[in-house]
């Protein structure tokens, strides 16, 4: 089993994939004319407008429901990781890709809610809508909806598991059976509640949690700021493999540096949309804006944070490809989250182990979330055509089995099992949105000179040439709570 996965695993996490993802946001980068600068104010200004309808949420609730997408378990074990195995050049590829991915993200959550519908009451869009409405393939939308909601539905939560189970057993000894009991009980709580319950959650627990580890980090780092230039200069040298310790590793940098980068901030992959599609918004392009954002907030800050408390403290080992090790900071210490746990225990001893535990808890069990609020939306669009009721009880039911084995299964099998199912959305949504960028481009301008006017732009697609729009051409005002 471990051998076929591996196998499957390395073929669609092929260098062709890590190469489409940078040459994706680079491209996508010129052609919005580097955007992620442009309006790096008009993004947070955006984050806090409008309000939740009847229909869809605010523009800071699907944030918060895409960032508890984007901030999880590769936050602090996904970083781990790509240093141990890529060595510290793999974070200076993970900036690099979280940059160019927000106008990557930009261009798929416009879309998400230029294609988007309204179904049983409640707006729903990704990539699936935008792949039938604009390409016409239903085959192609079906063959990505099949392949999230077993990704997201079955591969992707066991990663989350496995490291919440890890953290738990670790900082305090409770057995993985009983730590995937409570995570089963207390997700089946939000599940059952509906998008709704899910926005609301992710509202009030993604900005405590980030705004926390953050803070810890930052007091790691000020405890340290006399070495934070020497690791800096380490990361760079590394990256481009000048570092006499790490220039053995330089490709394993940049391919495991984009690896985690795209799995911790999703950017392409085609997970950020469907929330980007639940948002009342007047025009596309503000969601689209807002979800760029997310990537920064993911990678920049978040991630970083993680990097530095693990660099700053030596509490870290690095592996050459043969598995040679390069760098034994941590030698007795297991890849992943436990890295991050001994950095912050060695600075704040009784108290970091604990904390990283808690904090990883809270990454990994909203993701699981949004995992299953993503897979829902696919379900719905499968639904659709097929009218099945029971469809979405039977997702609610497998997702909290997948969660509750991720948790009892090895680390090694359930990475590469989650690593398949990014990468096979990866593969899927880059293709799409490469043939399909048009229209998000003319959101774009036509957003942009709405502004210069001095107008709150609303959004007309006939206007703009883009058709099955068909949400949009009928547009009704929804009211606002």
């Amino acid at each position: 089993m471990h051998e076929w996965v591996k196998t499957v695993n390395d073929l669609v996490w092929s260098p062709a994939l890590v190469y489409l993802c940078l040459a994706t946001g680079l491209y996508f980068s010129v052609r919005t004319r580097f955007l992620q600068v442009r309006h790096a104010v008009e993004m947070v200004r955006l984050m806090f407008d409008g309000k939740s309808s009847a229909a869809g949420v605010s523009s800071f609730q699907a944030l918060a429901m895409s960032l508890s997408g984007r901030v999880g378990t590769g936050n602090i074990a996904g970083v781990a990781t790509a240093i141990a195995f890529g060595g510290p050049g793999a974070v200076f590829w993970m900036w690099t890709v979280a940059f160019l991915g927000a106008s990557t993200a930009f261009i798929e959550s416009t879309l998400a809610q230029i294609y988007k519908e309204k179904v049983d009451g409640q707006y729903r869009g990704g990539p699936a809508y935008y792949i039938e409405k604009a390409m016409g393939l239903k085959w192609y939308a079906w063959l990505f909806a099949l392949a999230t909601v077993i990704a997201c539905g079955v591969l992707m939560p066991g990663v989350q598991a496995n490291s919440i189970a890890a953290a738990m057993q670790q900082s305090f000894a409770i057995p993985p059976v009983v730590t995937g009991a409570v995570v089963v009980a207390l997700m089946g709580l939000i599940i059952f509640g509906g998008v709704k319950r899910i926005a609301v959650f992710a509202e009030f627990a993604v900005p405590f949690m980030a705004c926390g580890y953050i803070l810890i980090a930052t007091v790691i780092i000020v405890l340290h700021i006399e070495q934070l230039p020497a690791v800096l200069g380490l990361i760079l040298r590394s990256a481009f493999g000048l570092d006499s310790a790490f220039g053995a590793v330089i490709g394993m940098a940049i391919q495991w540096g984009v690896k985690r980068g795209v799995y911790s901030n999703e950017a392409g992959q085609g997970t950020g949309p469907h929330p980007a599609a639940a948002a009342e918004v007047s025009h596309p392009a503000k969601q689209g804006l807002v979800q760029a954002f997310s990537v920064y907030v993911d990678t920049l800050f978040v991630c970083s944070a993680t990097a530095f408390m693990i660099l700053i403290t030596g509490a870290y080992n690095v592996f050459a490809p043969s598995g040679r090790a390069l760098f034994n900071g941590a030698p007795d210490i297991a890849v992943g989250p436990a890295y991050t746990q001994q950095a912050v225990e060695s600075v704040l001893p009784g108290f970091g182990a604990a904390f990283v535990a808690i904090a990883l808890f809270f990454f990994a069990f909203t993701t699981v979330i949004a995992y299953y609020y993503i897979a829902e939306t696919n379900v719905a669009y499968i639904n659709r055509k097929m009218h099945r009721p029971w469809a979405l009880f039977l997702l609610k039911v497998t997702i909290l089995a997948a969660t509750f084995y991720g948790c009892v299964r090895t680390a090694e099998l359930a990475w590469a099992l989650g690593d398949i199912g990014v990468g096979l959305m990866a593969w899927l949504n880059i293709i799409a949105i490469l043939i399909l960028q048009k229209p998000a481009l003319l959101a774009l301008r036509d957003y942009e000179a709405r502004r210069r006017a001095g107008e709150d732009p609303v959004f007309h697609p006939a206007g703009l040439g883009i058709r099955n729009a068909t949400f949009w051409e009928t547009r009704e005002p929804e009211s606002r709570q």
